[in-house]
Formats: structure tokens, C-alpha cells, sequence
């Protein structure tokens, strides 16, 4: 059986409980961070009323999230040929100091 606790969270100076399995805990408080950290961040560009604030990051997280699972936030492909050409580059200079010494 899972432990269970109740959480007491504040997004947009409003309470709210939410029941969470205790090893989820730690990063069920590091999402709520994370979205408070956000909801702020809409709210002072926007002076929006909190409705529109949360409905605003809602649809940004969901954006970001969809990018990166479609592959578009990250090229990874470019990001391993870039560290090739990096490793290529610093395996020739490390060579060169080898014959230095």
C-alpha cells in the first residue's frame, strides 16, 4: 500500500491542498516551484487576472513540452556532430602537445 500525505501549496496567493505518494513528494514540491516560479513570471509581463495568467502558462509548459518531445527544442543530431568536431579538434591538440614533450 502507498503512504499518501496532503500537501499544502500556494500558487497565485491562493491555498491549495493536493494529496501526493510520499516518494513523490520532493518532486511533486519542485513542480510547484517550478509553475509558481512561471505563473509569476506571466503575471508581471502580462498584469493579466490570474485566470488568464494560469490558462497563459498552461499553454507555454504544454508548448515547450510538446517541442521537446517532438524534437524540436533540442537538436540533438547537430549537438553530437558539434561535440565530434570538438573532440576531433582537442584529440589533434592534445597530440601535438605529445610531441612536444
Amino acid at each position: 500500500m502507498k503512504e499518501s500525505e496532503t500537501l499544502d501549496i500556494n500558487l497565485l496567493g491562493k491555498e491549495y491542498q493536493v494529496a501526493c505518494v510520499s516518494r513523490e513528494r520532493e518532486s511533486l514540491l519542485e513542480a510547484v516551484d517550478y509553475l509558481g516560479k512561471r505563473l509569476d513570471e506571466t503575471a508581471r509581463k502580462s498584469g493579466a487576472g490570474n485566470e488568464t495568467v494560469a490558462m497563459m502558462t498552461a499553454l507555454n509548459i504544454a508548448h515547450e513540452f510538446l517541442q521537446l518531445l517532438h524534437g524540436r527544442g533540442f537538436d540533438l543530431p547537430t549537438l553530437k556532430r558539434r561535440i565530434g568536431h570538438m573532440q576531433t579538434r582537442i584529440e589533434g591538440v592534445l597530440a601535438q602537445q605529445e610531441k612536444l614533450f
